[in-house]
């Protein structure tokens, strides 16, 4: 129902009332790269001119796009970390964040942000992060869509060696099926892409790329240090040897990122011990795989040990209740029986 309401509220909305906006991200003043994720970047909202053709252009994809995830039915479920369905749309409650993305949709978009004469001059001291499309009229009932910013998708001019003229990075071209010739394209251009990542309204985001919301908000980034942190509580259990391997893991390799912060959100590393690990043995053995085990504790020597001492920890092993067949997978949100009310 929130998707039709969504394109309900778009369509009230006139098309003149569309504006664009691109969003960049910088390294605040003497912060450093290795800096908490949440205190070190400033996101700053530029204002861009664009004409009636991109205009019509930007209101009717949204259209489009809310039409095609209203059509195929598309399930609305509470953002989790980790998910095995990309096919649904999820909700992130902006409410009470304290990220630095958060002065962007609670403060920069409301007011009116400065509007940019040129690329290069934002290019040289700022990253280019995303673009934002927004329906706005006079009672502030709004509507945002974001999309990330990838690198090959913005081209600007350069200056040479002896910096005194613009030359092109590369020769941009474009068809021309009038005169059916290829010709050069001159300035600074963007592709604005037939996609949106994900759209805010009412201080909630509605996630079509989980992937890509979580770059443009910064959750990639943050998911890295909250990992080094279950790290630490997990040394503190003193039952798991070899963690500085899974801790290469963290510098290297992003996708362990999210399910050791999974295992925060379900907790049975807190009380493990011996006998708990025994039954994790057992479990492995059940689906044909052998847990790495010294003196009674967990011991990791490579990636197969990583990958099944994460799978036990989060109880990546699960059996439905109708058919009985076992699952693999790290979703999931637990549930309470209801116990039968006695007469």
């Amino acid at each position: 129902m929130i998707l039709e309401d969504l394109l309900e509220r778009l369509e009230d909305i006139e098309v003149s009332d569309t504006y664009l906006y691109f969003i960049t991200r910088v390294l605040k003043h003497n912060q450093k790269k290795n800096s908490k994720v949440l205190d070190k970047y400033l996101f700053k909202v530029y204002q861009v001119d664009i004409n009636d053709e991109i205009r019509n252009h930007l209101y009717s994809l949204t259209q489009e796009q809310l039409s095609y995830l209203i059509n195929k039915k598309t399930e609305v479920h509470e953002y989790d970390v980790i998910a095995d369905d990309t096919q649904h749309l999820f909700t992130y409650s902006m409410t009470n964040k304290v990220m630095s993305f958060a002065d962007v949709v609670n403060n920069q978009l409301k007011a009116i942000p400065p509007k940019i004469t040129s690329l290069e001059e934002i290019i040289e001291n700022e990253e280019l992060w995303a673009y934002c499309v927004g329906f706005q009229n006079q009672d502030e009932d709004n509507i945002f869509t974001f999309r990330k910013i990838l690198a090959g998708k913005v081209a600007i001019d350069e200056k040479d060696s002896n910096n005194r003229k613009w030359i092109p990075k590369a020769l941009r071209t474009v068809f021309n099926t009038k005169s059916q010739k290829l010709e050069l394209i001159q300035g600074e251009t963007v592709n604005l892409d037939k996609q949106v990542d994900c759209l805010y309204y009412n201080d909630i985001f509605y996630i079509a790329k989980k992937t890509q919301f979580e770059q443009i908000v910064g959750l990639e980034e943050e998911y890295k240090k909250q990992a080094k942190e279950v790290l630490t509580q997990l040394e503190e259990t003193k039952m798991i040897t070899g963690l500085e391997i899974i801790n290469q893991q963290i510098e290297s390799n992003p996708s362990i990122h999210k399910k050791l912060v999974r295992l925060t959100k379900i907790g049975n590393y807190k009380g493990i011990d011996t006998k708990a690990i025994n039954k994790m043995q057992r479990i492995c053995k059940k689906y044909g795989n052998q847990l790495n085990v010294k003196d009674g504790k967990l011991h990791i020597e490579s990636e197969n040990d990583i990958d099944l001492t994460l799978k036990m920890l989060a109880d990546y092993y699960k059996k439905g209740e109708v058919s009985g067949k076992a699952y693999g997978t790290y979703a999931g949100k637990e549930i309470k029986e209801v116990k039968p009310i006695e007469k």
